[in-house]
């Protein structure tokens, strides 16, 4: 049975390392706040009370952290995963986090005698529940091979889209997507109640024509009875789209309208509704047109 060292139990996390304790792995898994790591114990996986403890016997090692100097902290740490984990663990970040920090982590555990991928998941919590992620991956083609067992447990779509930071760059434009897309449904919603329209009989027909997307059929029925409860909280995407500024700036790219939603998202944190849901955008949409 291989032994998967899982760090990191958030919303995101704790669903994941279930399906693969489901799916037959024997998974360790640590948290900061040891309740979540109780909770994978009730379900199938092991409680760790350190890093050290979780990555020590194990053949593969996951993190689901919620930034960069998380992920740092966590692999380059003391009590990390290069510390004290097995020389030639394949180590699988499947946070979201800048490209270039993806890529000096995946030196410095070569180095080490560790193999790093990074792969970052899109999809949120039902996603991660169901098992049906999108993952994309970066780093070497013999490791993504190896790592496939790991990934076929959590995700559906599954794609090797190049060396060590790509998967990170791919998921900064996933976010950019997404962000803006919630952005216009949120639009396109208050437009129609500010119309009187049957918002729910609009919404069916949108989601079946050129309009229709993801985010349509998994978000508009919460924006609709303004259920913000997080799925994906805004204070992460916040950091997602600074991740996507700095990475467009760096690449002499422009990114006007992804800097538009940017500053939404933005000032929705700011003002301390950073812990709702991504689609908490609808709020400010309202607001702005008099409507909140």
């Amino acid at each position: 049975m291989t032994t998967v060292g899982f760090i990191g139990l958030g919303i995101m996390g704790l669903p994941m390392a279930v399906n693969l304790s489901t799916a037959g792995f024997d998974v360790v898994g640590y948290n900061r706040g040891k309740g979540k790591a109780d909770q994978l114990a009730e379900r199938g996986g092991r409680a760790a009370g350190s890093v050290a403890e979780a990555v020590r016997e194990a053949d593969v090692v996951v993190t689901m952290l919620p930034d960069s100097p998380d992920v740092q902290a966590v692999l380059l740490g003391d009590d990390g995963v290069f510390a004290h984990g097995r020389n030639g663990t394949l180590v699988i970040d499947a946070s979201t986090i800048r490209p270039d920090v993806s890529a000096a982590l995946a030196g410095a555990g070569a180095e080490r005698g560790y193999r790093v991928l990074d792969a970052p998941v899109s999809g949120g919590e039902q996603g991660a529940v169901d098992g049906a992620l999108s993952i994309m991956v970066g780093g070497a083609a013999e490791d993504f091979e190896a790592a496939r067992p790991v990934l076929d447990a959590v995700g559906k779509t599954i794609v090797h889209v190049g060396p060590a930071g790509s998967g990170q760059t791919v998921k900064a434009a996933n976010q950019l997507i997404v962000a803006g897309t919630i952005e216009l449904v949120a639009e396109a919603i208050v437009f129609l109640e500010a119309h009187g329209v049957d918002t729910d009989a609009a919404v069916r027909v949108l989601a079946g024509g050129l309009a229709g997307s993801t985010i349509l059929d998994r978000k508009a029925a919460a924006m609709l009875a303004r259920n913000f409860a997080p799925g994906f909280r805004l204070e992460l995407h916040h950091k997602d789209l600074g991740i996507v500024q700095a990475a467009a700036r760096e690449a002499g790219v422009v990114i006007p309208l992804g800097a538009v939603v940017s500053q939404l998202v933005a000032a929705l944190v700011a003002r301390g509704d950073g812990g709702l849901d991504h689609s908490g955008l609808l709020k400010l949409v309202e607001e702005l047109s008099g409507r909140g």
